[in-house]
């Protein structure tokens, strides 16, 4: 944590491979989204496959070395990233006021006042939710996860647990049944390039190109872009009849109860009675172009506009709609629109899908 506190973009970052590929891409896209403009250079023990290199570089590496790399080649590489960066970075205009979102005061009293008081009076609901969670399978009451709110901001989001215990491990499993992929289609192929050890002069030509290296091959940057464009479409991960769910929890789910544990989140200042719905941090480090952050300029939310659209339309939204609902709510947030939701949410609780 102390070295990502004092990293700056002028720095070069050498990473070591210590996990599965699937953690290290999930670290190194927090870190590019982060720091954009910083080198990435990953280190790794042995032979890297095709496969693993073009999810590396798709997460936002550099370059890929494996760990018997000479010095001098280390060096050179080193070099010539910061040469680089150093040369094609942008123009920073630090004068540039940061846009940050604050709570309005009107918003966080009636946050304390409906959250305090739903508490106490749903007080047997809980307790009779939290035995019949404890009975229904092994695990804990609560399930609580790592969620983006207002700001980028990281808070555990809780909910009552309506999934086994072994759901997260399940995820990639079931990745075939998410229904906001299914329509995406087989991902395009990426094509390889051999390169041998060439002179910095060629190097430089491929990435002025428009090239993205690693190693020992590399892609064409709009090739990339593509596989990244098709990732972001299905950035919100929905499955249709989800067999990781419990029989008790799909009845908390449908009628919405397995939320009512946010009401704390909601009295200790993480959301907001309405507001966008927290990412997990999967799903939010896909969303940090210019074009996607408005939405984070407003608080999470127990209910918000996508889901009142959800619940009383025709039930599936795409990514896109629903990343524009949630850019519409933090343009028009007000007492009145606030109001409008939630007498929506009450009109449309019940659910017209199984999810």
């Amino acid at each position: 944590m102390r070295t990502l506190t004092a990293l700056r973009a002028e720095h070069a970052c050498v990473l070591y491979e210590q996990r599965n590929p699937g953690t290290d891409c999930s670290n190194i896209r927090f870190l590019r989204s982060r720091f954009p403009e910083t080198g990435i250079i990953l280190i790794t023990p042995g032979h890297l496959r095709d496969e693993e290199r073009r999810s590396y570089l798709r997460a936002g590496v550099n370059s890929a070395m494996a760990g018997d790399v000479s010095d001098e080649d280390f060096k050179r590489t080193l070099q010539f990233m910061t040469d680089y960066t150093f040369t094609h970075r942008p123009v920073v205009h630090r004068n540039e006021e940061v846009q940050v979102f604050r709570m309005p005061l009107w918003k966080r009293a009636f946050d304390i006042a409906a959250s305090l008081g739903a508490i106490i009076a749903l007080s047997p609901l809980l307790l009779a939710v939290a035995v019949a969670v404890k009975l229904d399978s092994p695990g804990p009451v609560i399930y609580r996860s790592k969620r983006v709110g207002s700001n980028y901001r990281v808070f555990d989001f809780l909910k009552f647990r309506s999934m086994r215990t072994d759901a997260d491990q399940r995820l990639k499993e079931l990745s075939n049944l998410n229904q906001y992929a299914a329509d995406a289609g087989k991902d395009s192929g990426t094509s390889k390039i051999s390169l041998d050890d060439e002179e910095m002069k060629k190097l430089l030509a491929d990435m002025e190109s428009g090239m993205l290296f690693a190693d020992d091959f590399a892609i064409p940057e709009e090739e990339h872009q593509q596989i990244v464009d098709t990732e972001q479409e299905n950035a919100f991960v929905k499955i249709e009849n989800d067999p990781r769910i419990t029989r008790l929890g799909r009845f908390l789910r449908k009628y919405s109860i397995d939320e009512l544990p946010q009401l704390f989140n909601i009295l200790r200042g993480d959301m907001s009675v309405v507001g966008n719905r927290p990412l997990p941090l999967y799903e939010a480090e896909r969303l940090t172009s210019d074009e996607y952050i408005e939405r984070f300029m407003c608080p999470s939310g127990l209910t918000g506009l996508w889901q009142v659209e959800k619940r009383g339309g025709a039930g599936k939204l795409s990514p896109e709609q629903r990343k524009q609902l949630d850019i519409e709510y933090a343009r028009r947030m007000s007492p009145w629109f606030d109001l409008k939701i939630i007498l929506r949410t009450f009109t449309a609780f019940i659910q017209k899908e199984n999810v």
